[in-house]
């Protein structure tokens, strides 16, 4: 049965190991959300800074505690911490389960719950407990959800609220963790079990131009259009005639006929009329006369017999 906590209550824990989730209401503009465990001593403080279990270091060093991956489940998204009370050394008298909010502050974060869990009940056991966490004025990015504490040689967990608006790193400073800077830089976050990666885009196929750095999309050069004669719409075309250059001085000799072009459609092609071509005039010469005959001569040019 689980046991609705309010803030400043507590209850027995007899589980040998609890894991603490946080779950919320994913959305537009919600900041994402981070579980964070610190093991402290009997005054209060880390013993060392290995005692900080966050999203940047998931596992304590003998193993009693570690950070689980985010996980998307119906009822919203959930970062959890699992510590194994029976491993958790002597030393240790108090385990603070935290949470930090990236990209603004928790009066953004809708229905944040803390779920405490046997984790040796499997996976579809109720919760032992369940916390709904109210930030008192809502400029909180770090809050301190609550805390497993030894009590009479047992252990019991307490709902706390208490929070703090300068975020994880006062957070953590306050508990005697040294924070170097990039530290607690945000690494990328996980992605939730069992969903499937983002496809790649595929990059366009690119031509090298110029200089060997210098990459532009090529594109096909453009055919330059083919001229093409008109056609002859059902009438032969004349012949074009040929033009000779003039020869000086001498008779140009005649120029071959021009073959008739491809005949028009339907009709026969028209024939050239054959011509006498005229020799060109001989420049300082007597042209000979055609049918010229010499004219009847007298007496007295005829020869005698």
């Amino acid at each position: 049965m689980t046991q609705a906590m309010v803030k400043g209550s507590n209850i027995p824990v007899t589980a040998s190991a609890v894991r603490a989730v946080l779950r919320w209401s994913p959305g537009a503009g919600v900041p994402d959300v981070d579980a964070s465990a610190l093991l402290l001593g009997a005054d209060g403080r880390v013993r060392s800074d290995e005692d900080f279990i966050f999203y940047n270091q998931p596992r304590h060093p003998g193993g009693a505690a570690r950070h689980l991956p985010k996980r998307s489940e119906p009822a919203g998204l959930t970062d959890a911490v699992e510590v194994d009370l029976t491993a958790l050394e002597a030393g240790v008298e108090r385990v603070v389960v935290a949470a930090s909010s990236d990209g603004g502050p928790f009066a953004l974060v809708s229905d944040l719950t803390v779920l405490l869990y046997d984790t040796a009940a499997g996976s579809d056991a109720e919760p032992l407990a369940l916390f709904d966490v109210v930030p008192d004025t809502g400029d909180e990015s770090a809050l301190i959800c609550g805390e497993l504490y030894r009590r009479a040689g047992g252990w019991k967990f307490r709902a706390l609220g208490q929070g703090y608006a300068s975020g994880l790193e006062a957070l953590a400073t306050e508990f005697g963790i040294t924070v170097e800077e990039g530290d607690l830089d945000e690494a990328p976050p996980p992605r939730p079990e069992g969903e499937a990666p983002a496809p790649q885009p595929v990059p366009p196929t690119v031509a090298v131009t110029g200089e060997p750095d210098a990459y532009t999309l090529q594109a096909p050069a453009p055919v330059p259009p083919q001229p093409t004669a008109p056609p002859a719409y059902g009438y032969p075309q004349e012949p074009q005639p040929t033009v000779a250059a003039p020869a000086y001085g001498y008779p140009q000799e005649p120029q071959p006929t021009v073959a008739a072009p491809a005949p028009g459609y339907g009709y026969p092609p028209q024939q050239p009329a054959p011509t006498a071509a005229a020799p060109a005039p001989a420049y300082g010469y007597p042209q000979p006369v055609q049918g010229f005959r010499l004219p009847p001569m007298g007496p007295q040019f005829q020869e005698r017999r």
